[in-house]
């Protein structure tokens, strides 16, 4: 007998997935961004593939700027049950190593840390994910 699972239609990759708990926490956050924080969805990919080294990775969410497409924000999502720890904010912290964003996101859907990055190095913890104005432009304080 072949395995049933629910299924969600994602609006950022135009196509049904598995509602697993990690997609529960993106799509919940994806949706947030989009109509609470203004984010367009059209600069919004989920399941970015990137190079780390010489490994292929997938980023859960990237958001990118409007003229350059360059990434603004990467956000990485764990299930509920997952914590948010250093070894997982290390995970976002590599894959920026190569995509330089501004903000990185890491949430298990009930425990969010948010890092602005700075050009320099080094990181500050935000209270919040930043309206889609503030991360466009420079006031991420």
């Amino acid at each position: 007998m072949p395995e049933v699972f629910e299924t969600v239609f994602d609006p950022i990759r135009r196509v049904r997935v598995k509602l697993t708990p990690e997609e529960r926490v993106r799509q919940s956050v994806v949706f947030h961004l989009t109509h609470a924080l203004g984010y367009p969805p059209e600069l919004i990919s989920n399941e970015c593939a990137i190079t780390v080294g010489k490994t292929l990775r997938r980023c859960d969410t990237v958001v990118f700027a409007p003229r350059d497409r360059t990434p603004l924000m990467i956000l990485e999502y764990k299930a509920p049950e997952v914590p948010v720890s250093a070894k997982t904010v290390a995970q976002a912290l590599e894959y920026n190593s190569v995509l330089s964003a501004r903000v990185i996101v890491v949430t298990n859907g009930r425990t969010m840390s948010v890092l602005r990055c700075h050009e320099g190095g080094g990181t500050q913890y935000l209270d919040a994910i930043p309206q889609y104005e503030s991360l466009i432009g420079s006031d991420l304080s």
